[in-house]
C-alpha cells in the first residue's frame, strides 16, 4: 500500500520521537538508577535538540537534494550538511551543558560527571555517529519508500496503458469516416474504375494498420506518414479541391520512433472538425523536424478553435494520455489558435 504524504510525515515524528528517546534511554535509566537530576535533565534536553536538529536536516535535504538525480554535487551537498548539522547538533549539547549550569546548583559527583562529558573531540564524534546514522536510517527509509511506490505506479500505469489502447481503437476505428469512404468509393466507381480500385487498396491499409499496430508503442515515423497519405486521399475523394494538404518533414526524421497513429489523429482531427466545416476550404499543412533532442510535430489548418459540446475529445485525450504513459512530463501536446489557425504541437524527447 502507498502512503500517503501525510501518513509518511506522521509516521517521520512517531519514528523520531522513538528512535531519539531509545537513544537517550541509557541517560534515562542512569537517571533513575542514581536519582541524578543532571541525567534526568539531559534524556529530555538531548531528545528535544535531536529532534529539533534532525527535523532542520531533513527539510535542508528534501530542498536541497534530490534522488531522482543523485550526482557527484548532490553527494558533496550530502557531506557538508552532515558536517554542519553535527555542529549544530554538538553546540546544542553544549547549549544545554550551559543551562543546566545555570540553573541548578551541582554535587561534585554531578561536576564530576560533567567534567567527564566534556572531551569535545569525543562529543564532536558522538555527535557526528548521530546525525550519519540518523541520514543513513532517514535515506534507508526514503528508498524502501519510493521503491515500494514505483511498483505501484508501474502497475497502474500498465493498467492505464492498456486501458489507453482499447480507447485508442475506439478512436481509430471511426465508423463514420469507414462508411463515407465505402459511399465515395461506390460512387468513384461510376467515373474511374482504377481510382476506386487504389482507394480501396489505400482504405485496407488503414484498416490493417490499424488493427495490427494497435498492440505496439512505437513505430517509424516514416511508417505513420504512409497512412496520413492514405487518410488524405481518400478524405480529398469528398472534399476534391476544398481540402489541399502540405507536408514539410526532415529527412532525418523518418527513421525515428513515435507512438502509432498519433499523426493520424491529428489530421484527421484536422479534416472532420476545421476543413469540412469551411464553404471554400481550407489547407492543412504537416511539419516535422528536429530541434536539439526533442521531435516537434505540427499540424496546422485553416479555421477557428471551436469543440462541439457534444464531442467526446476522445482523439486528443487518447494522445494526451498515450504522451503521458511513455515520456512522462517530456512529452507535450498543446492545441491553440493562431491567426485564424488552429496549430496542433506535439513534443516528443529522444533520448
Amino acid at each position: 500500500m502507498q502512503l500517503t504524504a501525510k501518513k509518511q510525515n506522521r509516521y517521520f515524528w512517531l519514528l523520531q520521537i522513538l528512535g531519539w528517546s531509545i537513544l537517550n534511554s541509557s541517560v534515562f535509566i542512569l537517571a533513575f538508577a542514581f536519582s541524578n537530576t543532571y541525567l534526568f535533565y539531559s534524556f529530555i534536553a538531548y531528545t528535544v535538540a535531536g529532534i529539533g536538529v534532525t527535523s532542520l536536516h531533513r527539510y535542508y535535504l528534501k530542498k536541497n537534494i534530490n534522488l531522482s538525480i543523485f550526482k557527484k554535487k548532490s553527494i558533496i551537498k550530502l557531506s557538508i550538511a552532515i558536517l554542519v548539522f553535527t555542529l549544530v547538533y554538538f553546540g546544542v549539547v553544549i547549549l544545554v551543558e550551559l543551562i543546566y549550569e545555570s540553573i541548578w546548583d551541582r554535587t561534585e559527583e554531578e561536576i564530576a560527571f560533567i567534567m567527564e562529558k566534556s572531551n569535545y573531540l569525543l562529543g564532536i564524534i558522538n555527535s557526528f555517529i548521530s546525525i550519519l546514522g540518523w541520514t543513513l536510517l532517514y535515506y534507508t527509509i526514503k528508498f524502501l519508500l519510493r521503491n515500494s511506490a514505483n511498483k505501484v505506479e508501474t502497475m497502474e500505469l500498465n493498467t492505464a496503458l492498456k486501458e489507453a489502447q482499447l480507447n485508442t481503437l475506439k478512436g481509430q476505428v471511426n465508423p463514420h469516416f469507414m462508411f463515407n469512404s465505402l459511399n465515395n468509393i461506390r460512387g468513384l466507381m461510376l467515373e474511374d474504375v482504377d481510382k476506386s480500385r487504389e482507394m480501396i487498396t489505400k482504405l485496407s491499409e488503414m484498416l490493417q494498420y490499424t488493427l495490427l499496430k494497435n498492440d505496439v508503442d512505437a513505430i517509424s515515423l516514416e511508417e505513420e506518414l504512409e497512412m496520413v497519405d492514405n487518410y488524405i486521399a481518400l478524405s480529398k475523394i469528398q472534399m476534391e479541391d476544398r481540402l489541399t494538404f502540405e507536408k514539410n518533414v526532415e529527412e532525418e526524421t523518418l527513421s525515428f520512433q513515435i507512438p502509432p497513429m498519433i499523426i493520424q489523429l491529428l489530421v484527421e482531427n484536422a479534416a472532420k472538425h476545421g476543413i469540412a466545416n469551411l464553404k471554400n476550404g481550407g489547407s492543412i499543412r504537416l511539419k516535422i523536424y528536429k530541434e536539439d533532442k526533442v521531435l516537434n510535430i505540427q499540424v496546422t489548418n485553416t479555421g477557428k478553435l471551436t469543440i462541439d459540446e457534444n464531442s467526446t475529445q476522445l482523439g486528443l485525450k487518447n494522445i494526451r494520455q498515450r504522451l503521458r504513459l511513455l515520456y512522462g512530463n517530456r512529452g507535450t501536446f498543446s492545441l491553440e489558435e493562431v491567426s485564424n489557425e488552429v496549430v496542433a504541437n506535439i513534443k516528443i524527447p529522444l533520448t
